[in-house]
C-alpha cells in the first residue's frame, strides 16, 4: 500500500446550475451540488433512500464548460480529490466544509 492516494469518483445529479467565479488571479472557478443516491430496505422490508449531498468545484477551462453545459438535474461522473477546509462567514464565526475538487467530468445522461 505505498501509493494510497486521495481520490474520490461519483455519480449523480445536479442539484443546481453551476455558479461560475472569475476570481482576481485570473482563473474561473464553478461550484455547484451534486446528488448520490443508494437505497435499501429497512427491519420492516420498506426500502429507504438514502440521498448525500456533495460541493463540487471545477478549476479552468473545465468550470467553463460546466458552466455551459451542466445545468440542474444533469446525470454526471465526476472524478477528483476530496479537500477539507475551513472559513470565517460573515458573523466571524469558523465553518468547516468538505468539497470534491474535479479534474475529470463525463456527462451520462439526460435531465431527469
Amino acid at each position: 500500500m505505498k501509493n494510497l492516494r486521495n481520490s474520490v469518483q461519483l455519480i449523480g445529479r445536479l442539484g443546481k446550475d453551476p455558479e461560475v467565479k472569475n476570481l482576481t488571479s485570473g482563473k474561473m472557478m464553478a461550484t455547484f451540488s451534486l446528488a448520490t443516491s443508494d437505497s435499501y430496505r429497512n427491519a420492516d422490508g420498506e426500502k429507504v433512500e438514502d440521498t448525500q449531498w456533495h460541493n463540487i468545484v471545477v478549476w479552468g477551462k473545465k468550470a467553463e464548460i460546466a458552466s455551459e453545459y451542466l445545468k440542474k438535474g444533469a446525470e454526471i461522473a465526476v472524478e477528483g480529490k476530496l479537500i477539507h477546509r475551513s472559513y470565517e462567514n460573515s458573523n466571524g464565526e469558523k465553518k468547516y466544509i468538505t468539497e470534491i475538487n474535479v479534474n475529470e467530468i463525463l456527462m451520462l445522461g439526460g435531465k431527469k
